[in-house]
């Protein structure tokens, strides 16, 4: 800082000194990045990292996979699994596990297509009935979880089997209900934005809604004398922000457009994020995965917070599997064939949320999900079979898990877990 003060100030400084600033510079930083990986608060960047390989990586064996067509239809696949994802994170949260989403999932889609195609019930309503099923499912595990006493794993793992039983029911002999290509739940996944005042809009509005909500953030708590994010960080953060919309607007625009249903999942995932960390209930979840006893101590109704959590991720595995339905344009047992539950769980782990509960976020669920349906686009392009897809996806996930565990300890051995 010495050499950079003579040089604002017009006093002559030598090569060697703005080498050896730069070299301390250099070291300071990687000494911040050993101390921060040993406490495990990296943050994303590992992640980021990690997608950022993959994509290159697939890249070089095959040049259609960065492709506007390849990277449209990516977009559209992650959603379902997304959605349910999102829903798992709250519960993970809370130090809990949900294994009932992907045949909560599969019974969305069966119980639409059965009230709409089999007894003619209005899109809309059937839409509204299939979502609410999953609710009421959810809400009913949290209940026996929570006043009965049954872990959340036998719960769920009931519901796993039961839900399932009834989706196969509900399907018939032929395991698969089709659906109108035109109707309104066929066009979560087929509907495309390609106006270009539409679509850079969104990108312009959503940059300067966040540079917005960052100053006003930073005023509020300057005035309240709480610790506050530099305007470098917050012009930064922006810059990066306004890149990857920008990006993915002109990228995607270059094929059909922009996705409705990425932009759907985008609302989610904000509305949850906003949820998770601006709200008392969100709060309350993660003070209930630091410790339930200690959260009642705190004042935290733990059994409404419980039962509200499995309500969530019972409506987003419902949504989710609605997604799903669109895309096949038919209610089959796919969801319900276990894969959605593993893909589900492992984008919430892989994306940064602790299996231990406390620490992870709604954006846990993209990183996540983006780099398991990378791994699926990859070696759907390489031609690879599911076998090597699914051991990378597990060794991805073991890597995650294991990072997970470092992290934990380290928090445990300063004394925050």
């Amino acid at each position: 800082m010495a050499v950079r003060r003579r040089w604002r100030r017009g006093t002559r400084a030598t090569a060697a000194d703005e080498r050896r600033w730069y070299t301390a510079r250099l070291v300071a930083y990687a000494d911040s990045a050993r101390r921060r990986l040993h406490e495990g608060g990296l943050g994303r960047a590992p992640l980021l990292l990690a997608l950022a390989v993959t994509w290159m990586v697939f890249q070089s064996l095959n040049g259609n996979f960065l492709s506007p067509r390849n990277l449209s239809v990516l977009s559209v696949d992650l959603v379902g699994t997304g959605m349910v994802a999102v829903g798992v994170v709250f519960v993970l949260l809370i130090g809990e596990i949900d294994l009932s989403v992907g045949s909560l999932a599969g019974l969305s889609g069966a119980l639409f297509a059965t009230l709409n195609v089999n007894h003619g019930m209005p899109e809309w309503l059937a839409v509204i009935t299939a979502v609410s099923g999953g609710a009421a499912a959810g809400a009913f595990h949290g209940f026996v979880f929570t006043k009965i006493g049954v872990p959340a794993f036998v719960v769920t793992l009931a519901g796993l089997l039961a839900w399932n039983g009834l989706m196969l029911y509900l399907l018939g002999p032929e395991s698969s209900i089709s659906f109108s290509e035109d109707g309104l739940v066929a066009e979560l996944t087929s509907r495309y934005f390609d106006t270009p005042l539409a679509t850079y809009g969104l990108a312009a509005l959503a940059t300067a809604t966040y540079l917005l909500l960052s100053l006003h953030d930073r005023r509020r708590r300057g005035a309240a004398g709480m610790p506050y994010r530099p305007l470098s960080r917050i012009w930064a953060r922006t810059a990066l922000l306004a890149a990857v919309a920008f990006s993915t607007v002109y990228v995607l625009g270059r094929f059909e457009g922009l996705p409705l249903a990425l932009l759907i999942l985008l609302g989610v995932i904000l509305a949850s994020d906003i949820v998770l960390r601006r709200t008392p209930y969100g709060r309350q979840i993660r003070a209930l995965g630091g410790g339930a006893e200690a959260a009642r101590r705190s004042g935290v109704e733990v059994t409404r917070v419980r039962i509200a959590v499995f309500l969530v991720s019972g409506t987003l595995a419902a949504v989710g599997g609605l997604f799903v339905a669109s895309r096949l344009t038919s209610a089959t047992q796919v969801p319900g064939s276990g894969m959605l539950l593993i893909n589900a769980i492992a984008a919430a782990v892989i994306g940064g949320t602790s299996l231990f509960g406390g620490r992870g976020s709604a954006w846990s669920a993209l990183l996540g999900v983006l780099i398991i349906q990378s791994i699926a686009s990859g070696m759907a392009l390489l031609g690879a079979e599911p076998a090597v897809q699914f051991m990378i996806t597990g060794g991805v996930l073991l890597i995650a898990v294991v990072f997970d565990s470092l992290a934990r300890r380290a928090a445990e051995s300063r004394g925050q877990a």
